[in-house]
């Protein structure tokens, strides 16, 4: 049972990080769109380091499943 719970905690956790991913990538490209260039770079900085966690979550999770 475990094993079933943990892989539902790695895949609402790396859905939550790929949500949060998307929001700074939206904020950038917001922030583009008004040429605010010094925050779009934060915000594409943000969605990098998202996409980054998101990644690592996503492997983890996928490989618990397989298992």
């Amino acid at each position: 049972m475990k094993k079933i719970h943990d892989a539902n905690a790695l895949h609402k956790q790396a859905a939550e990080d790929h949500q949060a991913a998307a929001e700074h990538h939206q904020k950038a490209a917001q922030c583009h769109a008004e040429n605010l260039l010094t925050d779009a770079k934060a915000s594409a900085k943000m969605a990098m380091e998202c996409c980054n966690t998101a990644q690592k979550n996503t492997q983890a999770a996928c490989d618990c499943s397989a298992k």
